[in-house]
């Protein structure tokens, strides 16, 4: 099945780029979610505006990415939620709380969707997100998770 990406989905391409799939895979995840259009020719023409998009919010260069790393390893982020006198969390720390939360400390704007969270948050303390900014660029942040 010939698909044109809609999102970046991990381990087969970025937004814009036509890929192969197997009819399940396509049919019954990545269309279903979003993450893929059917490829004809009228899809070919949407492929210049997803890349147009995909260009407008995506860090332009490995210099960039370089720097924006040193930013984020410097960088202290605080982030009050709920919690529990035990210390777990009424729900846990998404991904955009921790774009919003680097935001607020002074940080560069995050797309949420570049940010991985290995492990879910659900307690207080410190924990290590990791932020793909480039294909060869990755950098970590210190979350510490208050109460407030």
């Amino acid at each position: 099945m010939k698909l044109i990406l809609t999102n970046e989905v991990s381990g087969l391409g970025a937004p814009g780029d036509v890929v192969e799939v197997k009819d399940g895979y396509g049919r019954n995840y990545l269309i279903p979610r979003g993450f893929a259009i059917r490829w004809s020719r009228g899809g070919e023409k949407q492929i210049e505006s997803i890349k147009k998009a995909r260009d407008a919010r995506e860090i332009r260069d490995l210099g960039t990415a370089k720097e924006v790393a040193g930013q984020l390893g410097a960088l202290r982020v605080k982030l009050a939620t709920r919690a529990g006198d035990s210390g777990r969390l009424f729900g846990s720390v998404t991904t955009g709380d921790v774009a919003d939360a680097v935001k607020a400390a002074g940080g560069p704007i995050l797309d949420r969707r570049r940010i991985e969270i290995v492990n879910p948050i659900k307690s207080l303390g410190s924990h290590k997100v990791s932020v793909k900014l480039h294909p060869e660029v990755s950098a970590s942040i210190d979350v510490e998770v208050i109460a407030g």
